[in-house]
């Protein structure tokens, strides 16, 4: 009987093995099948990719430079050339995903679920793009022009991108803003109009020859190459302060020349009207006294 019964013993441990044997060569058959079918498929994707990529980088570059044959608004042409980049690498990817065997229905499914991910998390950027669209439609200002956003920023308009203004600063500092905080309130366009008017106002004391200090004023202004000829400077009486006569210089000058004039002409009246022994009002007091 014992003998019998480890014979049984033996039986089943062969037959198990037997069939773990027989799993094992039926799942590596399965994988070398499943990577003899893909391994060409995966290959040839790999291939169209990394070649579909150069060619749309090489396209986009004639694109670009079509445009600027064709005097495309500057404004306009970085929104144009990421729009059509971006659509020629979704038609790359589709293909890509064609040549890998992936079935159309599956991978618009994953496209589709990957699209409501994106949007989810970049909900705040799809308000940047329309703001971005909004600005090109209704052009509020260009590519070149001054202007001052709704949180003081202030400075020329490098580039509109999709999602994003570039703003080159008098401190030739780059401000990168969002399309949807320029939008967000009033743009100040100093650059439509051409030219800039600089108010500078300055004071005499009460009792000086103000014609005379408006005339040396002028003759600064009309002497000063970055003062504008037309519109035509002009100074005028602003305002009677409780120390002396508030005047008021009235020059125009070129965006390009606006910080010299700001900076520059105003020192160049102080200093003449100063040579002209005009003094800065000062704060006045009559004393009356009354006999006891």
């Amino acid at each position: 009987m014992k003998a019998l019964h480890v014979l049984l013993q033996s039986n089943a441990v062969g037959d198990a093995a037997s069939t773990s044997i027989g799993g094992l060569t039926k799942f590596i058959s399965t994988v070398t099948t499943t990577v003899g079918e893909w391994a060409p498929k995966l290959l040839g994707a790999i291939v169209g990719l990394v070649v579909g990529l150069w060619i749309i980088n090489k396209l986009m570059k004639v694109i670009n430079k079509g445009f600027e044959r064709a005097n495309t608004d500057e404004s306009l042409r970085p929104f144009l050339v990421t729009i059509i980049s971006f659509a020629l690498k979704v038609l790359l990817f589709i293909t890509v995903a064609g040549m890998a065997g992936i079935e159309m229905t599956a991978f618009a499914a994953i496209i589709a679920g990957v699209g409501l991910a994106i949007g989810g998390a970049f909900n705040g950027s799809l308000g940047h793009l329309a703001a971005g669209v909004m600005i090109l439609v209704f052009k509020p200002f260009k590519v070149g022009d001054l202007i001052e956003l709704p949180d003081g920023t202030l400075g020329f308009v490098k580039e509109i991108s999709v999602f994003v203004t570039f703003l080159e600063t008098f401190q030739n500092k780059t401000e990168i803003v969002p399309n949807g905080a320029v939008m967000a309130g009033k743009i100040t366009n100093l650059s439509m109009k051409g030219n800039l008017r600089i108010d500078m106002p300055f004071g005499i004391r009460y009792g000086a020859d103000i014609e005379k200090a408006k005339s040396i004023v002028m003759n600064v202004l009309t002497a000063d190459g970055n003062v504008l000829k037309d519109p035509a400077p002009r100074v005028a009486v602003n305002n009677l302060g409780e120390n002396g006569v508030e005047l008021l210089a009235l020059p125009y000058s070129s965006i390009e020349g606006y910080w010299d004039v700001y900076w520059d002409t105003r020192q160049k009246i102080v200093e003449e009207l100063g040579k002209a022994g005009y003094e800065a009002p000062l704060p006045q007091r009559i004393v009356t006294m009354q006999n006891a």
